[in-house]
């Protein structure tokens, strides 16, 4: 028998003792309140398997603490008690999602019978719910495609280090696939049946990723209205994904490097030490080498997570894999989009794998998408691609031109006097705005200023 967590309220005091005395010899943990309003508020700040509340209460009654908890989470489950046993509040109850009712006096027998089903159903419940996200994840995993020889370097990593609990730091450009591979790590190690809990320290605010990762005490700081559990707590026995973690603030950092050497970490205004069973993998799109050299990342923080690195290259160097990755795109969007673009035209294939691809996989499944929304069915050609890459061509037909004589030719000058050219015209299509002149070579606006000041095209632009 599962032993769970219960909240019951009744404002009968000898009713809610002697009911709480008897869960609590079968092994519950048993917390009490007196009427719905209080309920609600226990409700608020932890999380129960079940809940048993008498029909009959001051403040908030039985059928209105009920509906809260329903309009919640559907899923907890309710037992109701009734003094009074009659038909009309049964079938109310019931309608509105409680598991079981008790009729009042209350027997013993029936008060287990009707806890153990309850918990038994929430487990079997748990369990679905956990085996359905299970499968969708492996499907994730499935997603990861690629034949060339640096992916499947990745892929045998992968293998390899799965059954460890060692610490991974995977780096690669935005779009690589980050996320996918620490997923697979997950999926393929024995933490398999346990959470994965993913956390973009990008993406949340300062001040509330150190929340977000340990969870605070109610009344912790200002909006802290109730208990909550951190990503840490959430992952137990699981692993946590931490993406972007050169983004951490140094502050940050310490805690997290606190909870890799000693496996332990407290909620914000909290007292309670919680143990850390948790496997941690971590991801950047940032060169961490050069952010510890310059102070921006703690050295022992880097060496604590580099156990194990994993480098995913940019899709521009895993040529093969383009037409691959398109063509399993585009079956896919053919699906969702109700669409019948049967192929990819020969033509197209080589602007695909002349483009860099800034945006690697990530960008590519967008283009795709794009194309099979505005088409209907037939064939990509070269029309339906936008035009910076069709221009493509433009710029290696004018290399083409370049001529290797028998005394040769200095390849950095070449280099850096193609790059020139393709500035220059740039900012002069442009009109001297860098920023348009960047999303014309496809360049962050800061990399074409650095180029600018490297090649001494300083004067005459606008900002």
């Amino acid at each position: 028998m599962k032993h769970g967590k219960i909240l019951i309220a009744d404002d009968n005091e000898f009713n809610r003792d002697n009911l709480a005395q008897l869960l609590k010899e079968d092994g519950h943990e048993v917390k009490t309140v007196c009427d719905g309003r209080e309920g609600i508020e226990a409700f608020l700040e932890d999380k129960f398997d079940l809940v048993i509340t008498d029909l009959q209460m001051p403040n908030v009654d039985g059928l209105e603490f009920l509906k809260y908890i329903k309009n919640t989470n559907s899923d907890n489950i309710v037992i109701m008690i009734t003094g009074y046993g009659t038909i009309n509040s049964a079938v109310e109850s019931m309608k509105l999602g409680a598991f079981d009712y008790i009729t009042k006096p209350i027997k013993e027998d029936i008060v287990k019978l009707s806890v153990n089903r309850a918990l038994s159903f929430a487990k079997l419940h748990e369990e679905n719910i956990s085996l359905k996200e299970h499968l969708q994840e492996r499907q994730k995993f499935d997603k990861i495609i690629g034949y060339s020889d640096c992916m499947k370097k990745v892929f045998a990593t992968i293998d390899k280090v799965s059954a460890s609990d060692s610490t991974i730091l995977i780096d690669g450009e935005s779009g690589t696939g980050k996320e996918l591979v620490a997923r697979a790590i997950h999926f393929k190690s024995d933490r398999n049946n346990q959470p994965l809990i993913a956390v973009n320290c990008g993406a949340i605010p300062e001040d509330l990723l150190e929340s977000e990762l340990f969870g605070h005490e109610k009344g912790a700081f200002t909006g802290a209205i109730r208990n909550r559990m951190g990503r840490f707590e959430l992952a137990q026995g699981g692993t946590i994904f931490l993406d972007e973690i050169g983004d951490m603030s140094p502050a940050l950092q310490v805690k997290v490097l606190r909870v890799i050497q000693e496996k332990q970490f407290e909620r914000i205004g909290g007292i309670k030490t919680i143990n850390a069973d948790v496997r941690i993998i971590t991801a950047t799109n940032q060169n961490l080498e050069k952010a510890v050299a310059e102070k921006r990342f703690r050295e022992d923080l880097f060496y604590r997570i580099n156990v194990i690195p994993i480098h995913l290259p940019a899709l521009r160097e895993r040529g093969s894999d383009i037409l691959i990755l398109a063509n399993h795109f585009l079956a896919n969007f053919n699906i969702l989009k109700k669409k019948n673009v049967k192929r990819i035209a020969p033509d197209v294939v080589k602007y695909l794998k002349q483009y860099l691809w800034p945006g690697n996989v990530r960008e590519l499944q967008n283009l795709i998408e794009m194309i099979v929304v505005m088409k209907e069915e037939g064939e990509i050609c070269v029309e339906d691609l936008p035009l910076k890459f069709r221009n493509i061509n433009k710029t290696i037909e004018s290399s083409a031109s370049i001529h290797i004589t028998d005394e040769g030719i200095n390849f950095n000058d070449r280099v850096s006097q193609l790059e020139r050219e393709l500035l220059l015209k740039a900012l002069k299509i442009s009109g001297g705005v860098k920023n348009r002149a960047a999303k014309l070579l496809n360049l962050n606006r800061t990399t074409l200023v650095e180029k600018l000041k490297r090649l001494n095209i300083v004067d005459g632009w606008i900002d």
